[in-house]
């Protein structure tokens, strides 16, 4: 019985609606005391929706979720046209929607599951590649495959580094939290390429993973693999039969009170000859023969009317009873005609599943690949090519390199910004960094954040400060950048107070 209570959320309460308009079956439960449901009404397509995982002896199966609101346009579409194919189905549909969103590489596999009802494909993780500190770049996770955690990436990361299968990594931070949602940080060392790293993870871990479609249900007791219009079917052919019982219920009730009705009508407009019929019989059995041969009503009528208490009876209007039998006229109508009419069974079916899709459809979240576009970041080398660039520094203090030797002016501008050094290194040498307090820091290129190189000057606005990078004092700053290069001609330096002189830079 624990497993029959619980606080449903709204679409819950859609799955059970109508269960007490006899829209579905019933059996006893598991002890015989009460009796459940064999199916639920599922005013929502659930078995696509919400996709479905489960092993039996001898059979699995493994449902991928789908966005109901594609879901409702391709059944919409489905009830216009039963002939349609699958290709214009998979207008509608054209693959899962995971909750955890993410993004599905390659729709072959997508289209073989729906047209057989099995078919493998990749799901992988959405990511970005960015600054994660003033001197690292990072790879930052913010959607994983379906059934997958921020604690099983990390794991399978460090299980990698230590295996050796992944190198170029230097922390592992899971910042995942409910208001910002999934955010795993991957800190990329320095003189590592980002993408091509990247690439190795989709490899050794599971931010690349593959998803099996088994559809395999239950259909009228007996396990079948569907394709996507079978799964379809079977849920048109379920509502479509709930519909119609639900009518013929609700029909029944409508019928049964305007008979209870017209039965008032015709009490009231002799009220006074009812109260003495029924003062003057032995008991209500007799009661019940006189009022169905002075009124010409039925036995249900006149047990009906016995049964009410006077204050009731006199307290009815015939205005407000005729009403009320004028409502119930139409509403039998409108169900007859539900019950005789194909086509507005389904033009009802049609908008009740448009209801649906408008009260709990969310806009789609996994992005749809036909190709991966691993093939030219493969060719990218893991490490960062020691290839010649230009060391920067702006009068503001922002420090930066190019990926290019391209001559650059010495006091060139750069967005409003003056470039007052620059030395030319590679991208994995080292350079000095003169301060206004005399010290010179050793540091390297490839600490250093890229920055474009435009056709008059570099941009450095995507550089980083300087006391971002490196160790300042307060009121320190940079005034110059020179050389480690032993055989260099050093470094030219004059004090505040008129010492000039020439520092070695192996010394």
């Amino acid at each position: 019985m624990r497993y029959t209570e619980c606080r449903m959320a709204s679409p819950a309460v859609a799955m059970t609606r109508g269960l007490d308009l006899d829209t579905v079956d019933f059996k006893p439960n598991y002890d015989g005391k009460e009796s459940e449901p064999v199916v639920l009404p599922a005013a929502l397509p659930n078995l696509l929706v919400n996709g479905a995982t489960g092993i039996a002896v001898g059979m699995a199966t493994n449902i991928a979720p789908h966005n109901l609101i594609e879901v409702v346009a391709a059944l919409q579409q489905l009830l216009r046209n039963p002939g349609i194919g699958l290709d214009e189905l998979m207008r509608h549909i054209p693959g899962p929607d995971f909750p955890t969103g993410g993004k599905i590489i390659g729709l072959d596999g997508v289209r073989d599951a729906y047209a057989t009802g099995r078919g493998t494909f990749k799901i992988r993780a959405t990511t970005r590649i960015e600054k994660v500190t003033p001197r690292k770049m990072g790879i930052v996770v913010t959607e994983l495959p379906y059934m997958i955690g921020p604690e099983k990436i990390i794991e399978q990361i460090k299980k990698g580094v230590n295996d050796k299968k992944l190198s170029g990594i230097s922390d592992v931070k899971d910042l995942t939290d409910l208001a910002n949602g999934t955010r795993l940080v991957i800190e990329v060392k320095n003189g590592i390429n980002p993408e091509a790293l990247l690439e190795q993870l989709f490899k050794v871990t599971k931010l690349e993973d593959t998803f099996a479609i088994n559809a395999v249900a239950l259909v009228d007791g007996q396990p079948r693999t569907l394709t996507l219009k079978e799964m379809l079917e079977v849920f048109l052919g379920h509502r479509l039969e709930v519909t119609l019982r639900r009518s013929n219920f609700l029909l029944a009730k409508a019928e049964d009170r305007l008979h209870l009705v017209r039965g008032l009508i015709t009490a009231i407009a002799d009220i006074d000859d009812v109260i003495a019929i029924i003062r003057s019989s032995d008991d209500a059995s007799q009661a019940r023969e006189r009022l169905m041969g002075a009124f010409d009503l039925t036995e249900v009528q006149a047990t009906y009317i016995l049964d009410m208490q006077l204050r009731r009876l006199t307290r009815y209007s015939t205005i407000e009873l005729e009403k009320e039998a004028s409502e119930l006229a139409d509403e039998i109508a409108r169900l007859r005609d539900i019950i005789d009419n194909d086509a507005v069974l389904r033009r009802l079916v049609g908008e009740e599943l448009a209801q649906v899709a408008r009260e709990f459809g969310t806009p789609r979240r996994t992005v749809l690949l036909a190709a991966s576009g691993a093939t030219t970041v493969a060719k990218t080398p893991l490490e960062v090519p020691d290839d010649p660039c230009w060391v920067l520094l702006s009068g503001s203090g922002l420090v930066a390199r190019t990926d290019t030797d391209h001559p650059i002016p010495v006091e060139g501008r750069s967005a409003h910004d003056v470039i007052v050094a620059r030395l030319a290194s590679t991208a994995q040498g080292e350079f000095g960094v003169v301060t206004n307090l005399g010290r010179l820091i050793r540091c390297r290129a490839i600490d250093l954040p890229t920055v474009p190189l435009t056709a008059s000057a570099p941009n450095l606005q995507g550089g980083s400060l300087a006391h971002e990078l490196w160790p300042l004092e307060s009121g320190e700053r940079p005034v110059g950048l020179t050389s480690l290069d032993p055989g260099s001609l050093g470094l030219a330096v004059g004090t505040e107070q008129g010492v000039v002189k020439r520092v070695n830079p192996s010394s």
